[in-house]
C-alpha cells in the first residue's frame, strides 16, 4: 500500500520489462474502486480510451520509450471505504508505428446514426 493525504498529487510510472527495446507503452483506461476485486460495481475513471475523465489526471514526459508516467490528485470513496485500488489497461505498440493506438492518443467514439 502506498499512503497519500486527500488532494496530494500521486505520481505513477508504468515499465514495460522487455528485450525488445522496439516498443512503447500507452495509458489507455485506468479506474480506481474502494473493492481490489471489483473494478465493475463502484469505480471512478480517471482515463478511458486515452482521453482524461478526471481534470487532476495527467500524462508526464518520459526518459524512454517503454516507460508511461502519469498522476492525479488522491481522493477518497466517501468516508466508509477506508482504501482505493487502482486498476489500469496498458497498451502496448511497436516504437514509431505512428498507424498504432499508442501514437493516437485520445480516443472518443460517436455513435453513428442507422439510415435507411
Amino acid at each position: 500500500p502506498y499512503y497519500v493525504d486527500m488532494n496530494q498529487n500521486l505520481f505513477l510510472q508504468a515499465s514495460l520489462h522487455s528485450s525488445d527495446q522496439n516498443l512503447t507503452v500507452f495509458v489507455d483506461t485506468c479506474v480506481a474502486s474502494p473493492d481490489s476485486s471489483d473494478f465493475r460495481t463502484l469505480v471512478y475513471e480517471l482515463t478511458k480510451s486515452g482521453c482524461a475523465s478526471d481534470s487532476t489526471f495527467a500524462l508526464f514526459p518520459s526518459p524512454r520509450s517503454d516507460v508511461a508516467r502519469f498522476g492525479f490528485n488522491a481522493f477518497s470513496f466517501v468516508n466508509r471505504f477506508p482504501s482505493v485500488f487502482l486498476q489500469c489497461e496498458l497498451v502496448v505498440c511497436r516504437y514509431h508505428d505512428f498507424s498504432s493506438r499508442c501514437y493516437q492518443g485520445c480516443v472518443s467514439r460517436f455513435k453513428r446514426n442507422a439510415d435507411s
